[in-house]
C-alpha cells in the first residue's frame, strides 16, 4: 500500500504550537504523561480505507498535541493493515518525531491460523509483537498490551512474556485490556514482581457502560496504575447522530458487530436527556461524553477514533469545558440510572 502522491500533498511540518492547545495528565505512578485525549486505529486505517484521509487525521491529531497513537495487530480490516498503513505514514511524516511520540500496539485476539495466534501465550504474544514492529517499521513501542484475559493459559507465563518483552527492549512499558479487577490485581502483583513497567489499563469505559466503576479503577488507584478508556461514545450512540432515529449509512443500520438498532433504541431515551444537559453547558453530547470519563481521577486519557480531521478536531473540544456542577452531575445520574 503506497500513498498516493499524486494528491499533492506537502511535505509534513509539525505545528510549533502543538504542546500549548493540550492537557497532559499522569499515567499512574508512572513518568508517562499522555495526552487527555488519544487517538485510536481501531477503525479508518485499514486497507479497506482512504490512505490519505488517515495521514490527514494524524497530522491533525498530533498538530493538536496528541501524542499518543494507539494500534493493535488486528485492526484493519484486513487484519494488521492498519499497523502497516501507519508504518508508512510513520516513515513519510513521523519519524523525524519518533521521541515525541507515545505509541501502542496489542496482542491477544485471534491473528492468524492454528493454536499460536490467539490468547496470551509466550510464543503468540512475542511472535505477534515481532510482527507488528516490522508493519510498522519501528525498532520498539512505547507500550505493549495484552488485549483481553485467557482463561487457559498461566498468568504467570503472559505476564512474564510481558517482562521479557520489555527486557528484549521491544517495549518501553506495558498494559493489560478487558481484565475484570480481580485478574487485574493478579497480573499487576506478578509484574510488580518481575519489576516491570506496569502503567496502563486500557478499558471500554462510557455514560452507556461503567463496568469499570465496579472496582476496576480502586484497583488501579492501589496499584498506582493509569486507566486509558476506549469507546467513550458507546460506539457512536453519545453523539447526535441517533436523536432523531437511525441513519441507513449509520453504523447500527448496518448492524455490525458491537452496535445494532436494538441498542440504539433502548437507550435513545437517555441520549435525548443527555443531550439536553449538554447543549445547555454549550457542548455537543459526544464532548460531554469525553469530559465526563476525565473528571476520573484515574483516567490518564480517553481514546478516541476519527473518520476525518474535522471529527477529530470537533471532539478535542471536549477540553474547553470539563468541569461539572454537581446539579449536572446528579441530573446525569438520574438518567443513565
Amino acid at each position: 500500500m503506497q500513498i498516493n502522491d499524486k494528491s499533492e500533498t506537502k511535505e509534513y511540518l509539525a505545528h510549533s504550537e502543538r504542546y500549548n492547545c493540550m492537557t497532559y495528565n499522569r499515567t499512574g505512578k508512572s513518568g508517562i504523561l499522555l495526552p487527555a485525549l488519544s487517538l485510536g486505529l481501531w477503525h479508518n486505517f485499514g486497507f479497506v480505507d482512504n490512505i490519505q484521509n488517515a495521514r490527514e487525521i494524524l497530522r491533525c491529531a498530533f498538530d493538536l498535541g496528541i501524542t499518543h497513537f494507539d494500534l493493535a495487530n488486528n485492526y484493519g480490516p484486513p487484519y494488521g493493515s492498519a499497523e502497516e498503513n501507519f508504518g508508512v505514514i510513520f516513515k513519510k511524516d513521523f519519524k523525524n518525531y519518533r521521541d515525541e511520540l507515545f505509541i501502542a500496539t496489542k496482542a491477544g485476539y485471534d491473528m492468524w491460523p492454528g493454536p499460536y495466534g490467539n490468547l496470551g501465550s509466550r510464543k503468540y504474544l512475542i511472535s505477534s509483537l515481532d510482527q507488528s514492529l516490522k508493519r510498522m517499521g519501528l525498532e520498539y513501542v512505547d507500550i505493549f498490551y495484552h488485549h483481553r484475559p485467557d482463561p487457559d493459559t498461566p498468568l504467570e507465563e503472559t505476564m512474564g512474556a510481558l517482562a521479557d518483552i520489555v527486557r528484549q527492549g521491544k517495549a518501553l512499558y506495558v498494559g493489560i485490556s478487558n481484565y475484570q479487577p480481580k485478574e487485574t490485581q493478579e497480573a499487576a502483583k506478578i509484574l510488580k514482581r518481575l519489576d516491570v513497567p506496569f502503567i496502563l489499563h486500557q478499558a471500554r469505559y462510557s455514560m452507556l457502560d461503567r463496568w469499570v466503576e465496579d472496582g476496576l479503577l480502586e484497583t488501579l488507584e492501589a496499584n498506582g496504575v493509569g486507566c486509558i478508556a476506549f469507546s467513550p461514545l458507546a460506539q457512536g450512540m453519545l453523539t447526535d447522530k441517533y436523536l432523531k432515529g437511525i441513519p441507513k449509512d449509520s453504523r447500527a443500520a448496518k448492524d455490525l458487530t458491537y452496535l445494532n438498532e436494538e441498542a440504539v433504541t433502548s437507550n435513545l431515551d437517555k441520549i435525548k436527556g443527555l443531550n439536553i444537559i449538554a447543549e445547555n453547558r454549550t457542548q455537543k453530547l459526544s464532548q460531554m461524553a469525553i469530559a465526563w470519563i476525565l473528571r476520573q481521577p484515574q483516567v490518564a486519557s480517553v481514546l478516541i477514533g476519527a473518520s476525518s480531521a474535522s471529527q477529530l478536531k470537533e471532539n478535542v473540544k471536549a477540553l474547553e469545558n470539563l468541569n461539572f456542577s454537581k446539579e449536572e452531575l446528579d441530573l446525569i445520574e438520574k438518567i443513565i440510572n
